[in-house]
């Protein structure tokens, strides 16, 4: 345990790595001490036993197991020369933590050898059920003056409270500060909750040069500049910046009456005067894990499975009668098990619940992830992103209001805003020419296209701002800055951020603050505070010396009137791409001041696109999903995201690799005048963590590490053929690719032998070719270089958002760009309002030189990049027929080669002598 006055050097500079660096320091540990059993030992091992005994030993203070019992029994061996002794304690400890099984194998904690296989009274019993070893997590406690003999009887009074009905069963931690406390929190992953004893110190007894930065980011204010009374409080608000998930409770000997009224619920879940009630704290430490641990609809239908049901319902395959007594189809009944039928039903009564009209079990469900994400609603969806998009998109917009949107979003919000006849304004993102992708919008280019449409007297039916947060390719915006910004111009604007693939940002501290339900508690925080007032009033004078058109406005950072604003923000998010939840399984977050204002419309946006059947086990694994990411996401996520670092850094720093593939970095993905902290890479030796903080705090755009675009162009494979090589050759899949890249996702799934693998693939690919072009001849080399700077230095422009034709706006006139995108869209349903023309044939030449203009009929999507480079009633300009010709992708969404690229018929008139456009 660690103590105040002990100064040790703790240098653990990868946060996202310290387990796996932890259980790397225990097996090189266990690798000496078999060495030291050998019967010539060399004079050095001894002592190198002895520095990593030293360099875990600081860590370790922050983890239940192996404890200080253990840890002293490693030492005292060690100091004794036992070293056979010494190697088979540090082999059991090393074991453990890799396999976890010190979570219900109460054995590895007996520091006699003796007894190992044996349970005492008085150890962690893990006890057995029927139902396997319960759930086990550790729970932090912050309380000083403890020495190790009081530390051990500390331990022992809690295991003693345990019963055999307890739902699960924890160890403690004890730490003695401030800073230990918040380095246990992000360190340990087993923890589900904390418990603070009031009067404790504030600086570690170790060095934490590294840390003590880090930990000042989620902190509410300098402890320094804290009274000691207050260093309970303000370490809950801390630790709730770092892991909003965990329970923490207070115990003082202060007057609890009086202090739990000024207290922030949301950071405190319960104040217990210290002296009694310890009974009351364990249960109500159990009963808040519970809480999390709970599956209201995954619980429901596991019970539902059981009983024994008649089924006069339209779902044959419910129970799975018609399956197991098929004389045909009985190996689809094997393959996924009894289980799965069972549990089907397009029942929603027999203790089931509706999803279009929760009461029960899906409500309660939905509570507890809105809960989970940070959200004040939270609704489940059953057909992917897609729908959910479109939900939103129909049920905020009304035919007639402007909506402001990243072309390059994905097709479902085009559709939506076809759906509810709003107008477009697209908005172009920075390109990436050299990789055949696009980023994110700058924040420049969407405040000029609202301060334009404040000009021309359309601010009023602007109603929202639709954008993708993160990018396919991990581009992340400042969703604090950019709306705030926004709502300097337009107070009530509504956001709608498709976060579809960024589900697990919720349980980073890194990824969190860049997401969309994160910043609208801070924004709507922060304008409620007085001193935002004074910063306002600062703000208004300097703009005040600024013209209402002055373009100097653009590059001034804006501020919203506090007393105008509204908080009103939507993200949807595809929790089975980062989640464990199964495929189609979304969610649609709310955190609108409003919403009661627009409930009706949604609900029946919701009606509209969701089933009336929606899929149970989709359902279920939603419920589940939210489950694991409260009580593990922390640990998965952080996992996870130092796999991608660790997988970044290997591949571009080996000799071999690097000379053909390479992983593109931040500098490479993100112009500079964007990436304001000028980062250029994660992790040392590139950057320290303060400033790779410091870039996510304040950078107008970054780069998600879990979201590697990996250039293959270098090696002479376009994106699409080394996907195919991949897959093929080595049975590794991907999802995205470009002209000269492919896109590598780290997920929760992933694990280091996953990295290995990749890295082994990439090394042997990389070898073959150098062997390959070592034997060719001058030819061959000649025609591989060829191929290499056609991939990757003859890449076609992408073609911007050209324009409306003037058919399809209102006013062809208007300085601003929105359009009738629908009228477009209907127009070319019938098929006399439409013709088709050879991409390469003289036709579409001689059309762009002298008219009369091509204006596309459909959405055109090729895969990649799978943005749309035309939209119905969108003007086909030179430079998306030259894109479009040099392409080489097999899928294009919306066009067929053999038919040509279909084109409205605009000089057709249509009833009346008026232009086929009014035929909606």
């Amino acid at each position: 345990m660690a103590t105040a006055s002990k100064t040790t050097s703790l240098d653990l500079k990868d946060f996202f790595s310290a387990t796996e660096a932890r259980q790397d320091r225990w097996q090189q540990l266990h690798n000496t001490a078999k060495a030291l059993t050998q019967p010539k030992v060399a004079a050095d091992l001894r002592s190198q036993a002895a520095q990593l005994l030293a360099e875990l030993e600081p860590l370790e203070s922050y983890w239940a197991y192996p404890g200080p019992e253990l840890f002293g029994r490693l030492r005292d061996l060690l100091k004794q020369e036992d070293f056979a002794a010494f190697s088979r304690l540090t082999d059991r400890i090393s074991r453990a933590l890799l396999r976890g099984s010190y979570r219900h194998d109460a054995s590895v904690w007996e520091t006699d050898d003796e007894n190992a296989d044996t349970i005492l009274p008085s150890l962690p019993a893990h006890l057995q059920t029927g139902d396997g070893p319960r759930p086990y997590f550790e729970v932090l406690v912050v309380r000083d003056g403890v020495n190790a003999e009081q530390a051990k009887r500390i331990r022992e009074e809690i295991r003693k409270l345990r019963r055999p009905e307890d739902p699960f069963i924890y160890e403690i931690v004890l730490v003695p500060s401030f800073e230990d406390a918040a380095l246990g929190v992000i360190c340990n992953f087993n923890v589900q909750a904390v418990v603070i004893y009031d009067g404790f110190a504030l600086r570690s007894g170790y060095n934490l040069p590294v840390f003590r930065s880090q930990i000042a980011q989620h902190l509410p204010v300098d402890p320094d500049s804290l009274a000691p009374e207050a260093y309970g409080t303000t370490l809950a608000k801390g630790i709730r910046g770092i892991r909003p998930e965990l329970d923490v409770y207070l115990l003082t000997d202060r007057a609890v009456e009086s202090l739990a009224g000024q207290l922030d619920t949301k950071n405190i879940r319960r104040v217990f005067y210290d002296v009694e009630e310890l009974m009351e704290l364990h249960l109500s430490v159990l009963e808040g894990v519970s809480e999390r641990y709970d599956t209201p609809f995954f619980s429901t239908l596991k019970k539902y499975s059981r009983r024994p049901i008649g089924t006069f319902h339209a779902l044959p395959v419910a129970r799975g009668k018609s399956i197991f007594k098929s004389n045909w189809i009985q190996d689809m009944g094997q393959f996924y098990g009894a289980n799965l039928f069972l549990a089907e039903s397009s029942a929603t009564t027999g203790g089931l619940d509706s999803l279009l009209e929760p009461t029960g079990n899906i409500k309660q469900a939905q509570e507890k992830a809105a809960r989970c994400f940070g959200a004040q609603r939270v609704y489940f969806g059953t057909n992917g992103t897609s729908t959910s998009n479109k939900i939103v998109v129909q049920s905020l917009l009304r035919p007639g209001d402007i909506v402001l949107i990243d072309r390059n979003c994905h097709k479902s919000h085009h559709y939506g805003c076809v759906l509810a006849g709003a107008l477009p304004v697209y908005l172009e993102a920075f390109p990436l020419h050299k990789f055949s992708m696009y980023g994110g919008v700058p924040l420049r280019t969407i405040k000029k296209a609202l301060l334009d449409l404040k000009a021309e007297g359309k601010l009023d039916r602007v109603r929202m701002l639709d954008l993708t947060n993160c990018t396919f390719d991990g581009h992340l915006y400042n969703t604090k800055r950019v709306m705030e910004e926004c709502l300097a111009i337009k107070p009530d604007l509504i956001f709608l951020w498709d976060e579809a693939w960024f589900s697990f940002a919720r349980f980073s501290p890194f990824h969190r603050r860049r997401t969309g339900m994160a910043a609208a508690d801070a924004l709507r925080a922060r304008y409620r505070d007085e001193a935002y007032r004074a910063e306002y009033a600062a703000f208004q004078k300097q703009a005040a010396q600024l013209g209402p058109n002055d373009p100097k406005r653009l590059d001034l950072h804006l501020l919203p009137d506090p007393d105008k604003v509204r908080i009103r923000v939507y993200a949807t998010q595809s929790t089975h791409k980062s989640l464990s939840s199964l495929r189609q399984g979304s969610m649609i977050m709310v955190n609108d001041d409003d919403f009661e204002s627009v409930e009706e419309p949604f609900d029946e946006a919701f009606f509209t696109h969701t089933s009336t059947s929606p899929n149970q086990q989709i359902l279920a694994s939603l419920d589940v999903a939210r489950r694991q990411a409260e009580l593990e996401g922390y640990e998965l996520v952080m996992k996870h995201t130092g796999f991608a670092i660790r997988l970044r850094r290997e591949v571009n720093s080996h000799p071999l690799i690097s000379k053909y593939f390479r992983i593109l970095t931040p500098a490479e993905m993100i112009p500079a005048e964007l990436r304001g902290s000028g980062l250029a890479d994660y992790g040392p030796p590139h950057s320290t963590w303060k400033e790779a903080i410091e870039a996510l705090d304040n950078d107008e755009f970054a780069l998600d590490p879990t979201r590697l675009t990996l250039m293959c162009g270098t090696a002479g494979f376009d994106g699409t053929q080394f996907k195919g090589l991949l897959a093929e050759k080595f049975d590794i899949q991907i999802n995205k690719t470009s002209r000269n890249t492919i896109l590598l996702m780290t997920n929760i799934n992933n694990t280091r032998s996953d990295i290995a693998y990749l890295i082994k693939v990439l090394a042997d690919i990389a070898r073959d070719l150098e062997a390959r072009l070592a034997n060719s001849r001058s030819e061959e080399a000649q025609t591989f270089q060829a191929r290499v700077k056609s991939l990757c230095e003859e890449v076609p422009d992408l073609p911007n958002f050209s324009r409306y034709h003037d058919l399809f706006r209102a006013n062809p006139k208007s300085k601003t760009p929105e359009g009738d995108m629908r009228a477009a869209f209907y127009a070319a349903y019938d098929e006399e309002n439409c013709e088709h023309i050879k991409l390469n044939g003289k036709e579409i030449d001689e059309r762009l030189k002298k008219g009369p203009e091509l204006v596309s009929a459909n959405f055109v999507i090729p895969y990649p990049p799978g943005f749309p480079i035309m939209v119905p009633g969108q003007v086909v300009s030179p430079e998306i027929i030259t894109f479009m010709r040099k392409l080489d992708v097999k899928e294009i969404h919306g066009y067929h080669a053999a038919a040509g690229l279909k084109v409205l018929k605009l000089e057709k008139k249509g009833a009346g002598g008026k232009p086929a456009k009014a035929k909606k």
